[in-house]
């Protein structure tokens, strides 16, 4: 990718095999980055560019939920950053029903499955059988999906059980979403790099 095709993310979204033509069903996408890298920003982008190309729908699955005035002021910033033009659906558990409800006029946005993974690990659920029912919805979706997730594996091992247990499940969890998706996209200092698929610079 050339640096004014990454530095604009100008790209609209996938074909199934990746040349992204006229008249193909967008593909699903992962972007991947570590913390305030400029993924989220990256995705909505990719995700309004394609609604605007091909005629559809931006829904937008929020998977937050606000436990206190930070985490409250950092949605209000990220729907300021989104703007208008979104359909919002608040999804902290439930995302592979939400995915199945969609329509091929849909483009969808979820932000983020990092924190879907932190909710059902945080309330006991079984994270392997939540991120097959994932999988299997992604394969079944008739919307086009862009998923942010976040990578966590760059870092030092973590000191506490609960911690390591998170590591290692975000990271499955990127490896099958990477393994679903028909391009992956990787962020930093808000600047997309592809790593499967084509170049979101071709994208149409």
């Amino acid at each position: 990718m050339d640096r004014n095709a990454a530095a604009g993310a100008s790209s609209s979204g996938p074909a199934n095999s990746g040349s992204g033509g006229p008249g193909q069903r967008p593909g699903h996408v992962l972007v991947l980055g570590g913390a305030a890298s400029g993924k989220s920003r990256t995705a909505e982008t990719l995700v309004t560019r394609l609604a605007e190309k091909r005629g559809l729908t931006r829904v937008y699955l929020a998977t937050a939920r606000i436990h206190d005035d930070e985490m409250r002021a950092k949605v209000r910033r990220h729907e300021l950053q989104r703007g208008p033009g979104w359909t919002t659906r608040e999804v902290p558990l439930d995302v592979p029903q939400a995915l199945s409800s969609l329509s091929a006029q849909n483009v969808v946005l979820l932000d983020c499955a990092t924190l879907w993974l932190t909710n059902l690990l945080l309330e006991g659920h079984d994270l392997e059988a939540e991120q097959t029912r994932l999988i299997s919805a992604l394969h079944g979706a008739e919307a086009p999906v862009f998923i942010v997730s976040n990578e966590v594996g760059a870092g030092i091992v973590p000191e506490n059980a609960l911690a390591r247990q998170f590591r290692e499940a975000q990271g499955q969890l990127n490896q099958r979403l990477a393994g679903a998706v028909e391009n992956v996209v990787a962020v930093m200092a808000g600047l997309p790099l592809v790593l499967k698929g084509t170049d979101p610079a071709g994208w149409t």
